[in-house]
């Protein structure tokens, strides 16, 4: 089936919705297309609460992802029993996690995003293709003629457009089209990063993650039935891991002392209002308030029996191998260990973690896959951290924003910034046996260039697949930099259809780039920070 678009961005995750929502607002015909039945990426059907810096209520994001977090809380307010002491709060944190100043349930987002985007179903300007994935593409020269998506009974669906946009979690379209670009660790000769190997590790990723909802039913059974693999994770122990990856313990990311874990189900709120920085304290000491979800003191009383809480830990990381890559059978093998991981771990908590009575097994708790959109309780996709990245016209390294390497100079400023994020350079456990590299970054600009391949002409990144290397992708990764990513590529394009220009042409005339950088910043995209330290 054919279809003829202005703009296709192919991946609906938080860069693709802010793609379309850039090139929509300047009146241009979009098809967007995602791989699951829920547009958010990681915000949504990945479930991970949004990984935010410590200024994210005041500034350090653009003017439409500000929209989506008000209208997250709104939601709240308009559609839940809240106390009037909750509702009172002007940042509202709906799960009270430590993680995120807004840890909320992540279909309240699918519904916020999808209200964003009506207006443009209804003017007509917008097609939502859900589960569809890329499976082909026809490319000339440097130029991306069209993209072949299969349906999920089986049909395809070619559609022909004047820019596409790869928004897709992994960088799909990357060698689909043909576009340069690399994966994993790159070499410290190639980059001069610090914490760079001596040769390219191509193979070398983060982790994912399969994550998963729950909460606890005191004096009932759910325990899962024990997953295939259990044995195997059980007795499981990474060479850099404290004791069995199943466990309480685990490294501390930041100083990679090992350290054990609290987890207690339903353990009361103690300190009001509830610590969420990352600058001071990670907040996953204590488990189950790490990703919590949806904290029941904040609603009327009865209305809710249990807390709700994601596990995205430590523990849930599946480093096994790497699902990038030219073989689909071990791509799927990986996925199902990640899936497997995961369900081992809860089953381990129901039967043998151990309790503060001196007990072990917490079989009250049960899998909430109905916030997540699922009947097996997991998400609907893994959480990937890393993806393939083009080859840009400028790659974002280590000594551009690294707070050890800049010190009180900050980082690096980029005459083409096109917007502004913050978060440690935080890489989890990796494919090649590497444990945490987590250290202190500076607040940073996105470089237009990072965005622009050095050979495709319309063809763009609108996700984690831009000019970062294995290491900067580790701060450039977050949600709310991932959809300010999404919102200058969708721009970007507009900009270059309405002017006839590749993207070269706008990095390379300093009068087009000041005028769309003007376009980026009457928009609503902060350009840079203000006086500010990293951590």
């Amino acid at each position: 089936m054919p279809r003829r678009t202005e703009i296709l961005v192919v991946g609906g995750g938080l860069g693709g919705v802010a793609a379309a929502l850039a090139a929509l607002r300047r009146g241009r015909q979009v098809v967007l297309t995602e791989p699951t039945d829920w547009l958010g990426g990681q915000l949504t059907s990945q479930a991970v609460p949004p990984d935010e810096h410590q200024w994210i209520e005041q500034f350090g994001c653009t003017a439409t992802y500000r929209q989506l977090r008000n209208g997250i809380r709104a939601f709240y307010r308009e559609h839940y029993p809240l106390t009037e002491a909750a509702r009172s709060v002007r940042h509202l944190n709906p799960g009270e996690g430590r993680v995120s100043a807004l840890c909320h349930e992540p279909r309240v987002a699918v519904a916020v995003i999808d209200s964003m985007l009506a207006p443009y179903r209804s003017n007509g300007r917008l097609t939502v293709l859900l589960r569809h994935h890329p499976v082909a593409a026809d490319t000339e020269g440097d130029r991306v003629l069209g993209v072949t998506l299969r349906g999920p009974d089986g049909t395809d669906t070619h559609v022909t457009a004047g820019y596409v946009l790869d928004a897709t979690e992994l960088g799909d379209l990357l060698p689909l089209t043909g576009t340069e670009h690399v994966t994993g660790f790159e070499s410290a000769a190639d980059t001069g990063e610090p914490h760079a190997p001596a040769a390219a590790q191509p193979d070398n990723m983060q982790a994912i993650s399969h994550c998963f909802a729950l909460e606890y039913r005191a004096g009932e059974d759910h325990t899962i039935d024990k997953p295939e693999s259990f044995g195997f994770w059980q007795s499981y122990r990474p060479p850099f891991w404290p004791g069995p990856l199943l466990g309480l313990s685990a490294p501390d990311p930041r100083t990679l002392e090992p350290g054990t874990r609290e987890f207690v189900p339903d353990a009361p709120v103690t300190d009001v209002p509830v610590l969420a920085d990352q600058s001071r304290d990670p907040g996953d000491r204590e488990l189950w308030s790490f990703r919590r979800i949806f904290s029941r003191r904040l609603y009327r009383p009865g209305f809710a029996g249990s807390d709700i809480s994601l596990v995205n830990w430590p523990m849930t990381d599946y480093f096994e191998g790497p699902v990038i890559g030219d073989d689909p059978a071990e791509t799927a093998r990986h996925l199902r260990g990640a899936r497997e991981l995961s369900l081992s771990m809860l089953y381990w908590l129901q039967t043998e973690a151990p309790r503060p009575d001196g007990g072990t097994g917490w079989p009250g708790l049960r899998l909430r896959g109905d916030v997540l959109g699922t009947e097996d309780g997991l998400a609907k996709a893994p959480y990937v951290r890393e993806a393939r990245r083009i080859r840009a016209e400028y790659t974002v390294v280590e000594q551009d924003l690294s707070l050890a390497v800049r010190g009180a100079a900050g980082a690096v400023s980029y005459p083409d910034s096109v917007g502004v994020g913050m978060y440690r350079i935080d890489l989890h456990p990796s494919t090649g046996g590497d444990n945490y590299i987590d250290v202190g970054s500076c607040p940073f600009q996105i470089p237009l260039r990072a965005l622009v391949p050095q050979r495709m002409a319309n063809l763009l990144p609108a996700g984690k697949n831009i000019g970062t290397t294995h290491i900067t992708n580790g701060c450039y990764r977050l949600h709310p930099v991932e959809w300010n990513i999404g919102e200058a590529a969708g721009a970007l394009a507009a900009r270059c259809l309405t002017d006839r220009v590749p993207p070269q042409g706008v990095t390379a005339d300093p009068r087009r780039l000041a005028r769309f950088q003007d376009e980026l910043a009457a928009d609503g995209v902060e350009l840079r920070f203000p006086d500010v330290r990293g951590y």
